[in-house]
C-alpha cells in the first residue's frame, strides 16, 4: 500500500515522526510503501532520492535508509 501522508512507525531503538525522518535523510518526505502486514515502510520517497529501508538484523527491529538519487544525471 502507498501512502501519500506520513505513517509514524518505531524499531527496537527508535521511533520515526515527519521530523526525525526527515533530518536524518537530509530531505523532505513525498510518500511511504507497505509491503503486506509490515508496520515498517519498504521503500520511501523523498523530493531527491527513493530510500530503501532495509533491516540490519533478523533478530532486532533495527533498519537502515538506503538513499538512491531519483534522478541521476547520465553522461
Amino acid at each position: 500500500m502507498i501512502l501519500c501522508e506520513w505513517k509514524s512507525f518505531s524499531t527496537d531503538t527508535e521511533t520515526y515522526t515527519l521530523e526525525a525522518f526527515e533530518e536524518a535523510v537530509g530531505d523532505e518526505f513525498e510518500a511511504m510503501l507497505f509491503k503486506d502486514n509490515d508496520e515498517i515502510p519498504a521503500v520511501i520517497w523523498t523530493v531527491n532520492f527513493v530510500i530503501i529501508v532495509k533491516k540490519c538484523s533478523t533478530v532486532s527491529n533495527d533498519i537502515l535508509f538506503d538513499k538512491i538519487p531519483r534522478n541521476p544525471v547520465c553522461e
